[in-house]
């Protein structure tokens, strides 16, 4: 037997495990191949094609043209598509403006492509009938994004790697390969196939862990390095999966209320946990919102954590991509919507008289206000979040609820001076989507809340301060 077949034979006896240990397929299966035109996407191409037969595969082929790359990207797409029809199976093109993309979520430019791509791999097997998405991810790429989450300080999920099924549907059939072996495998047997220019480029820090730390940790410390990566993750995701099934029970019990979009967790029932299983339930929470939790940081949910056991009754805190948590007396809100979103939202104008609750329907908010006595405060640092102290004596009625306009200015709360409310949305990272939603109150035109976030100087307690306007930002 020539070395030739020899690869070949060795590299499907590895993918055919792979698909029977992760039961990624079942007769029958309609498997669409995402190619990007790389080695790895095209081997994964030719090697299902050898084994289409043995599972009653049908296969198509979807690439999606980034544009980022100029004609470059063009003729990869070219290549793609004469590879789909040498095989005589179907071809699913798209074009996107990734760059334009990446703008409007202010996303990194591999986010932003990964975001795209996954999107069109999704349209595409939703509308064509699909049941099966196939990836060309490695070991190689495992150990990388192991590597990569453990410098970041993940937890078990992130050092878990690449998932070879997820949800499954989305299955790796070659995550038992090594990127050496595929490449051996094209060279063999003279498999064209297309270079990403950006793959080199240093900018990036998948590339400067996959050109320059990974060989470095080979040279000088573990000659094995990928396999223990792959090793370690593969430990880590079997792991995380058993304490995710011990903990199921307890995140059913703690569940109040859920949505597609909105979940409500007991805030008592967060409150006696220990604190490693609160953490659970909180990143079971934001993912059912969310669906993923890519840019959800251990920060933010110790921050939301924080939240849920101060003792104040209510309180508010902003998440990457849309994501905003509300915490009233006994439940704890996370909600989700489209960052992006929000620029559609009509401007807003309401007036209060006096004591009572105003609903923002255009919001989904509402603005509740009522007088109490200096002694009912419970603490100054509480003022400007989802709930707000005005000194009373310092409003003026009627007041003005409204959303936010072009040029509106402020003086927050320990800060001298004014300041653009633009420029204050911005300097606490304020997802452009909310902005526009956001109720700002207004005393004698002049903003005194932009509420759950900040108070102006002008109506903040003092030691003269007798009587004192609550203000409450609700959900409707």
């Amino acid at each position: 037997m020539t070395k030739k077949f020899e690869i070949e034979k060795s590299l499907l006896r590895t993918v055919r495990k792979t698909i029977v240990r992760y039961r990624m397929f079942a007769p029958g299966d309609s498997v669409l191949v995402a190619v990007s035109g790389g080695p790895d996407s095209v081997a994964l191409a030719h090697l299902l094609n050898t084994i289409a037969g043995e599972y009653s595969l049908q296969l198509a082929v979807a690439h999606l043209n980034h544009c980022l790359r100029g004609r470059e990207s063009d003729h990869d797409a070219e290549f793609v598509a004469a590879l789909a029809e040498s095989f005589d199976w179907p071809f699913y093109l798209e074009k996107k403006d990734v760059r334009g993309f990446q703008r409007r979520r202010r996303l990194s430019a591999e986010e932003a492509a990964r975001q795209v791509r996954y999107a069109f791999y999704d349209a595409v097997a939703s509308q064509e009938g699909f049941n099966k998405i196939a990836l060309g991810h490695h070991g190689g790429d495992n150990a990388e994004l192991v590597l990569m989450n453990l410098l970041r300080g993940s937890g078990p999920l992130g050092l878990s790697g690449i998932a070879p099924v997820r949800d499954n549907k989305i299955v790796r059939p070659l995550i038992g390969l090594k990127r050496s072996q595929i490449l051996d495998y094209m060279s063999e047997k003279k498999i064209a196939f297309v270079t990403d220019s950006s793959n080199m480029d240093p900018a990036f820090r998948r590339n400067k862990i996959r050109h320059h730390l990974i060989p470095e940790l080979k040279k000088s410390y573990n000659s094995a390095i990928v396999d223990s990566l792959n090793r370690l993750g593969e430990i880590m995701q079997a792991e995380d999966q058993w304490i995710d099934d011990v903990i199921a029970p307890v995140f059913s019990n703690c569940v109040l209320n859920r949505e597609s979009d909105r979940i409500s967790l007991s805030v008592p029932g967060l409150s006696g946990m220990d604190r490693a299983a609160a953490r659970r339930i909180i990143r079971k929470a934001i993912f059912s919102v969310k669906k993923d939790l890519r840019r959800i940081t251990f920060g933010h949910v110790d921050a939301v954590l924080d939240l849920a056991g101060k003792g104040r009754a209510c309180g508010s805190l902003d998440l990457p991509d849309g994501v905003r948590v509300i915490k009233d007396a006994s439940a704890l809100a996370i909600t989700k919507g489209d960052p992006a979103a929000g620029a559609d939202v009509i401007d807003y104008r309401y007036t209060m008289t006096g004591e009572g609750t105003v609903l923002i329907k255009e919001a989904d908010l509402a603005v509740k206000l009522v007088e109490i006595g200096i002694d009912e405060v419970p603490d100054f640092k509480e003022s400007g979040k989802s709930r707000a102290f005005f000194d009373r004596d310092c409003v003026r009625f009627p007041l003005v609820v409204r959303n936010f306009r072009p040029g509106d200015r402020f003086s927050p709360l320990g800060v001298k001076g004014t300041q653009k409310l633009k420029k204050y949305f911005s300097n606490h990272k304020i997802p452009v989507g909310q902005r526009k939603k956001c109720p700002v109150l207004l005393s004698e035109n002049n903003i005194i809340w932009v509420a759950g976030h900040r108070i102006d100087n002008s109506v903040k307690l003092g030691p003269g301060t007798r009587r004192v306007l609550m203000a409450e930002l609700l959900l409707a």
